[in-house]
């Protein structure tokens, strides 16, 4: 197999690049994402954090991503080096991740190895001479760091847009380590796992002034190709029980008025993505997108609810260059919707498919979990039957099927992950059922289970991901891994029920409802 060489693969990444910043400052950052670069690169929150670093006076950030193979960059010895200057990773004395979901810590302990930086923070503790600060941020902090906190010296909780300059600050005040951590662990939003352990603060809130976030960089090498992201809304007001989104931070969604939505778009962005939990709640929806489709351009929305769905936005949508109305059930029966609180009943579901026929989209794709709690074979049947109802009105239908996870500061915390082989045969009954009709796209049940031991886990199941990292990343490795650390302790199915259909608060982060394995790993 032919590799590309790094000074190749850059050199052509950033010729179709537009908007980079290439600057040289005093404190000079190493911004990782700790996956591919075409999976980083789409994803807002790190082109924002790079937009804002580079607008300090005396700040520069420059790029640097997994490896497109981990395994060849080990075998090879390359070095962890960022895009804009090619300097080693290693090199700078400020190294911040940002984390969106669980399986990228595998991903985290990868660009350390290949940085040739310790990877956990105590044998970094000991170290002579200059080690690089490890900050880490992003999605995960709303939900459960705690796994990642062996590798982290400090971690910015939530939402950046205001303990981001607060860090930047407190590093020119504070040159020596041990003070300057002392003294964010002291500030609101701030976790330092050596000084907390596994205490955690709760997550820092933007103020509205600062929304909305906004894309820096476009090139056509990312999984969304060109396209211009912004959110028109942040958090979420509704009560769906799996979701860490649930009626969020700053008193629930968080809108962006459509003028201001209207004047952040490049005149250039040929193809522009509305980004949010729940975008299709934004009463000024239409307008925007009037405004996209108007001036010839595409549109996506990363949440189209099906509830909300009407002639007028998938009549916009389509002439935005939709094919493919998506929407999500995420429980398989209306009992189970109810349960959770989804409140996506199937006369939506039905209405979503004669849009989508009508507007003449090519599919109508719906999004959904198996394995949640009371989830019975009677369930399954039940999404068969209405799965072939639907597939008999929809243009053609496609299900997107993931393994529920529970997450931390849900109503679901705690909630037990079905065992593989019940996943297996649900997934099998249903193929059954809508043989023929209905298209099922499942995610691995495997890669979920390593999800939850994540997304449930402690510093313990941080720590295995070194392990299954360094072994190979598979899920054997990471099975190994998980040997000798103790499963989660999950709740009564009993309570975790009542607990799903109580309205409770609370934190906020962004749901990592699709498993997939681990990018730039092998799959088996």
């Amino acid at each position: 197999m032919r590799h590309e060489g790094f000074e190749q693969i850059r050199a052509d990444r950033l010729a179709a690049e537009v908007g980079t910043i290439h600057k040289q400052a005093a404190r000079a950052i190493a911004l990782v994402y700790p996956s591919p670069y075409t999976v980083g690169m789409s994803s807002l929150g790190f082109q924002t954090v790079y937009r804002m670093l580079n607008a300090l006076p005396d700040v520069s950030a420059e790029r640097a991503f997994l490896p497109d193979d981990v395994a060849h960059a080990r075998d090879a010895r390359e070095p962890l080096r960022t895009y804009e200057s090619a300097r080693p990773v290693g090199d700078f004395a400020i190294v911040a991740f940002s984390l969106a979901y669980e399986l990228e810590l595998a991903g985290v302990v990868d660009c350390l190895d290949l940085a040739g930086i310790p990877a956990f923070a105590e044998e970094r503790a000991g170290r002579a001479g200059r080690v690089p600060l490890i900050v880490m941020g992003g999605p995960l902090t709303f939900s459960n760091p705690i796994p990642a906190a062996p590798y982290a010296d400090v971690m910015l909780m939530g939402e950046t847009e205001e303990t981001l300059p607060e860090l930047i600050e407190a590093l020119r005040e504070e040159p020596d380590r041990a003070a300057l951590l002392a003294g964010l662990a002291a500030r609101p939003g701030f976790y330092v796992p050596s000084i907390h352990g596994a205490r955690l603060p709760a997550v820092a809130k933007a103020k509205d002034e600062n929304l909305p976030a906004f894309s820096q960089i476009l090139t056509p090498n990312t999984e969304l190709r060109d396209m211009f992201l912004i959110e028109p809304e942040r958090g979420c007001h509704r009560g769906c029980t799996y979701c860490v989104m649930r009626r969020s931070t700053n008193g629930g969604m968080r809108l962006v008025a459509p003028a201001k939505v209207k004047s952040l778009i490049p005149d250039g962005a040929r193809r522009i993505g509305l980004v949010g939990a729940a975008v299709t709640d934004h009463p000024g929806l239409p307008e925007i997108l009037r405004h996209i489709v108007d001036s010839g351009r595409e549109v996506g929305i990363s949440s189209l609810r099906a509830d909300r769905l009407d002639d007028e936005i998938v009549g916009l949508l389509k002439s935005g260059g939709y094919r493919t109305l998506t929407t999500a059930a995420d429980g398989a029966s209306e009992a189970m919707r109810d349960r959770i609180q989804r409140k996506t009943k199937e006369r939506h579901l039905i209405r979503a498919a004669e849009l989508a026929r009508t507007h003449e989209m090519k599919s109508l794709k719906l999004y959904m979990m198996l394995g949640l709690p009371g989830e019975t074979m009677a369930d399954i049947d039940e999404l068969g039957r209405f799965s072939l109802e639907l597939s008999r009105i929809a243009p053609r239908l496609v299900l997107g099927i993931a393994p529920f996870v529970a997450k931390r500061n849900t109503p679901l915390d705690g909630a037990p992950f079905e065992a593989i082989d019940v996943i297996d045969a649900k997934l099998a009954r249903l193929r059954t059922a809508v043989a023929g009709r209905v298209t099922l796209r499942a995610t691995s049940p495997k890669w979920a289970w390593v999800e939850y031991r994540l997304a449930q886990g402690g510093m313990a199941a941080g720590r295995a991901a070194a392990r299954a990292a360094r072994a190979g990343g598979r899920f054997a490795d990471w099975k190994a891994a998980f040997a000798d650390v103790p499963a989660p302790a999950a709740s009564d199915p009993a309570h975790v029920a009542q607990v799903g259909l109580a309205d409770v608060q609370s934190t906020v982060a962004i749901a990592s409802i699709s498993t997939r394995a681990p990018l730039g790993r092998p799959a088996a």
